[in-house]
């Protein structure tokens, strides 16, 4: 049973592991039973380290055979098949010889783990599935997609990855521990177990541990890991599921966070896999990230697969290359608009081609991926600033912190959908903003944000019957500590690159304003149309119905008076106003004579209004 693999995930990319050099360290009793830990440290560390390792070299196994396993009266694995589910025993699939013979070895290995039993009678029943791995080797996987498809899903919550990665970055020091076949650690609920029942050539066995596969699974583990650590985990502990960071600020509290940890390890019975355990190390790999005490870093295998790829040939391929692009998007600015040439093939009604435009932006793609910036991570203590990009096609925007320099902490860019490309510029700003606080929620709700831009949102937010998604956006973000002020210096060359690279086009006077006004009266009532146009691609529109009768030259001078109150809401200066009534622009050009007592009064609230401005 030495060295036997029940652990489906030894390929997984996103496994925890150290990007120092390691030194081995004899646990066991043999030689060959060692773990790792970082050759940085010093040998009085080291000698600390390996000292607290031995005491608690018990928790430590090399054979499934050897692990107590989770009490099942404190944690096990339920399926609560729905009662109205009918119980479906799948027919027998032929398999080849060899994959014959590679069941017949594992199933041998799983019974002396004692992992399964012989079962008889059973009324679920699943097939085996063997899939070769790279190494040459089987991996044997069960069929339950009957039997998941009866059980509810568990809704138990998973810890949010973002959170997750940004709690380890900045420690002194990182200890990467992995249980050994964690899922198989935890006992099925005993009426559940013959519900888990496979066919094999010689028998139908099925499962006393839970077994990879089943539907809720994930959900069990990650639940067991948060009852067992439930003091530790955001102190000096992170756990995703089956993946555990011990983090720590300095030495002595690193061993210190061992012992705490070793010792609820050893009271529930859990027992670790010394072989894919690193300790006392200043960085690693997890989720799929780099961290470091520096902060966060794109993981560099991922960004070399994509620079190593050849262009596209097929739909297929743009496809994972998609995936692989969004994988690292959160370190690349402007990200969407970036590969908006590749990402435009997946469309349905688009036909594969690969052309110059795309091969254009791959290229860009590769030369951005070979210098990918630092993230830091989060200081509770400091404010969160904002800075939007918008584009006829796409919205982007980044979260940063101000120490000595601005430093991101997160890039965010997508793509527009069809209706969203229609809206105004100032609309796809406060989009952004909505889409920043939805998708980046933990950060708004733990810190004051600042959003720096020289677009007048602020002032239009305040004014919510603009539009009525206005509405709904101001409400859903009136829920954050949210505060505007103007963009002013860029601190840092990957931001100034952000806000400079797609930042949209203005005209040569920035200041100046365009005020169109058309008002109208029937029998039906009144009511007004208003359309601001400012700087580059800046519009607000409004339309309003008024609750009194009026003329059709009293609604005129309504819709302008309006109007002009909010371009003064907006600290316009500079405006330029257009009617289609002859009769008010004579009267407020003062060629026309005023001699309507009513249109007087409209006059002189003209004037009062024009008084804001330094001209009109």
């Amino acid at each position: 049973m030495g060295g036997l693999e029940l652990d489906p995930r030894i390929e997984d990319e996103h496994r925890v592991e150290p990007t120092e050099t390691t030194i081995s360290f004899q646990l066991g009793k043999t030689e060959d039973q060692v773990t790792y830990l970082s050759s940085q440290l010093t040998d009085d560390e080291a000698g600390d380290i390996k000292r607290v390792l031995l005491r608690y070299s018990d928790l430590f196994v090399w054979t499934a055979a050897d692990m107590p396993g989770i009490d099942p009266s404190f944690h096990c694995h339920r399926l609560s098949v729905c009662r109205d589910a009918k119980p479906i025993a799948q027919k027998k699939r032929k398999m080849g010889g060899e994959r014959s013979q590679a069941v017949k070895e594992e199933t041998t290995k799983l019974l002396h783990a004692g992992f399964i039993r012989e079962v008889k009678y059973s009324t679920w029943l699943a097939n085996l599935v063997m899939v070769k791995k790279a190494n040459g080797k089987w991996r044997m996987c069960i069929d339950y997609t009957d039997l998941n498809k009866a059980c509810p899903k568990d809704a138990y919550p998973l810890p949010h990855i973002n959170a997750l990665v940004d709690g380890p970055a900045g420690h002194h020091m990182l200890s990467f521990l992995d249980a050994y076949s964690g899922y198989n650690q935890i006992p099925m609920y005993p009426p559940d177990k013959a519900k888990t029942a496979f066919i094999t050539d010689s028998a139908n066995f099925c499962y006393r541990v839970m077994p990879f596969g089943l539907r809720n699974a994930g959900a069990t583990y990650q639940r067991l890991m948060d009852k067992i650590f439930r003091r530790q985990i955001g102190t000096c502990l992170e756990v995703y599921v089956d993946d555990m960071v011990i983090k720590s600020t300095s030495v002595g509290d690193h061993l210190k966070d061992l012992v705490t940890i070793f010792k609820e390890v050893r009271r529930h019975r859990m027992r670790l896999n010394p072989a894919k355990c690193t300790f006392g190390v200043a960085g690693g790999k997890f989720l799929g990230f780099m961290l470091s005490k520096r902060g966060i870093e794109a993981n560099p295998n991922k960004c070399q697969v994509i620079i190593n790829m050849k262009s596209p040939r097929n739909i297929k391929e743009v496809q994972r290359l998609a995936g692989r692009i969004a994988s690292l998007a959160r370190f690349f600015p402007c990200m969407a608009e970036k590969s908006k040439p590749i990402m435009s093939l997946l469309k349905k009604a688009t036909k594969f081609q690969w052309n110059e435009e795309s091969e254009s932006a791959f290229q860009d793609l590769k030369t951005t991926l070979a210098t990918p910036p630092l993230l830091t991570k989060p200081d509770p203590r400091l404010d969160m600033i904002v800075y939007i990009s918008v584009s006829d096609k796409a919205i982007s925007y980044v979260l940063v912190q101000e120490k000595t320099e601005q430093i991101p902490v997160y890039f965010v860019s997508r793509m527009l959908q069809d209706a969203e490309t229609r809206y105004q510029h100032l609309e796809k700003t406060v989009l952004a903003l909505v889409h920043m606080a939805r998708r980046l929620r933990h950060y708004f709700q733990s810190h004051k944000i600042l959003v720096r831009t020289d677009s007048p949102i602020v002032k239009v937010l305040r004014k919510p019957e603009l539009a009525g998604r206005m509405v709904a956006w101001s409400i859903e973000l009136s829920q954050f500590d949210i505060h505007f002020e103007p963009r002013g210096p860029i601190k840092a060359q990957c931001m100034a690159d952000f806000i400079n690279e797609f930042a949209p086009p203005m005209t040569s006077e920035p200041h100046s304003w365009t005020l169109h006004v058309d008002g109208s009266s029937n029998q039906q009532g009144s009511g007004a149309d208003i359309i601001l146009e400012g700087p580059g691609t800046m519009i607000i529109e409004q339309s309003l119905r008024f609750g009194f009768k009026t003329s059709n030259n009293q609604a005129e001078y309504e819709t302008l008076l309006a109007g002009l109150r909010l371009a003064a809401d907006l600290g316009i200066t500079e405006l330029q106003c257009f009617s289609d009534s002859q009769v008010v622009t004579e009267q407020v050009n003062g060629t026309f004579q005023i001699k309507d007592p009513t249109l007087l009064l409209y006059f002189h609230a003209f004037q009062k209004l024009k008084s804001h401005f330094e001209n009109v």
